[in-house]
């Protein structure tokens, strides 16, 4: 990379795509200069299943963002997804000390609530704040300088596999790449595409990816709660290969091209062409065929997400006053955020990435929301002066030290 230049880059990989966009440090602002995308080999559910082809992969993607930005990438900010993410809450009480919160008395109460038991394959990945309780007064963000004889933390804990996490680093050090530091995707994705209004009154976020489908819910501009569907674009694509008697790749072209996530909006009249298997000759079928079949698996992806939410009540309360946020790949299919709305009955929106500069047409889609968040996580690691370099025996160490601090920064 130039001296002279910051450079930022944010890699995606996610179970259908590899993404890889690049930015520049401009004065007071983030320009995207470089993008590349490429099928992912080697992932299922995001979780590495095969080393060669995942490096492969990665190398096509960085040398086509590579050629677009005219520069060489050496580091990235990579993003971290799969159905080993947890999440639960937990809670934390503490004596305080002194008649007045210090950072001690913060950082205690912090370890008391992360004195849980996980299995021993597992790690604690963040602990997110989401309010303080000083005797009484609760909703508290920051409690250090204020009296009081208990302070009670809530906080989200994510944990993940140890080993998921080691091999997404290790396959991007072997495509010749540094990790400047990792980030749960759904957290990244929901810095490209949220507004800090609808993180205080109350929003969800959905971001549907090929192989699951991961959720965060902000309330009071803090983070409530994540959870990991393993269920996504890919079973839509296989519905359709079985339904319409077609190879899975011609299925991911017609799905991508004609698919219609709500039946009631597509013509009687639509007519679509279908490649045969074995050599048989294409055939001409109505696109309502092809709706008649994704809307029912759409539904129940969005009626097992409901299931996520109403475990802590956040759909009967309405407590996530903003409605959805659908992003990711899976959601640009035409008829998405109607069914979304059918199916939970409140507002819902597309997300979009934005707050940066530059090629900007170029990422306006939810395809690359996670990506452009890692953009945008990096560039709040520049603004605070922090560097990073996650590699050797001890990465993994270095990751969860990293990954624990991180949030406070980010969010």
């Amino acid at each position: 990379m130039a001296k002279d230049k910051q450079i930022i880059v944010g890699l995606d990989i996610g179970t259908t795509k590899i993404c890889c966009v690049v930015s520049e440090v401009r004065e007071d602002n983030i320009e995207i200069i470089g993008l590349g995308t490429h099928p992912s080999r080697g992932l299922r559910k995001g979780v590495v299943v095969n080393i060669e082809a995942t490096v492969e992969s990665i190398k096509h993607a960085v040398e086509e963002a590579e050629l677009m930005a005219g520069m060489e990438i050496e580091s990235v900010y990579v993003g971290i997804a799969g159905g080993h993410i947890k999440g639960f809450n937990s809670h934390g009480v503490v004596a305080v000390k002194s008649s007045e919160v210090t950072d001690q008395d913060v950082e205690r109460v912090i370890e008391q609530a992360k004195a849980v038991n996980i299995p021993m394959d597992r790690e604690v990945i963040h602990t997110l704040e989401q309010e303080f309780i000083v005797d009484d007064q609760d909703g508290i963000l920051k409690p250090v300088g204020m009296n009081g004889v208990r302070l009670e933390a809530k906080v989200h804990i994510i944990t993940g596999a140890v080993t998921s996490a080691q091999n997404i680093i290790r396959s991007v050090n072997r495509a010749g790449l540094e990790v400047n530091d990792i980030a749960v995707e759904q957290l990244a994705s929901a810095q490209a595409v949220l507004d800090d209004d609808e993180k205080e009154l109350g929003v969800g976020l959905i971001d549907m990816g090929g192989g699951t489908c991961d959720i965060a819910i902000f309330m009071n501009g803090s983070i409530k709660t994540t959870s990991v569907v393993a269920i996504g674009g890919n079973h839509l694509t296989s519905d359709v290969a079985i339904g319409l008697r077609t190879p899975n790749h011609e299925a991911e072209k017609i799905k991508r091209m004609y698919g219609c996530a709500t039946t009631a909006m597509v013509a009687e009249n639509e007519v679509i062409e279908v490649p045969g298997v074995g050599g048989r000759e294409p055939r001409q079928l109505s696109r309502r065929v092809l709706a008649d079949i994704i809307e029912p698996r759409v539904a129940e992806i969005f009626a097992l997400i409901k299931q996520e939410f109403e475990l802590n009540g956040f759909i009967e309360n309405k407590k996530i006053a903003s409605g959805l946020v659908l992003t990711g790949g899976a959601s640009i299919m035409e008829g998405m955020p109607e069914m979304a709305e059918a199916v939970f009955e409140i507002p819902i929106r597309r997300g979009v990435p934005k707050g940066v500069g530059g090629l900007v047409d170029l990422i306006k889609s939810p395809l690359y929301a996670t990506a452009v968040g890692l953009v945008l996580y990096g560039y709040n690691d520049h603004l605070s002066g922090k560097r990073h370099r996650l590699r050797g025996r001890n990465m993994f160490d270095r990751v969860l030290s990293r990954m624990k601090e991180w949030v406070t920064e980010f969010f």
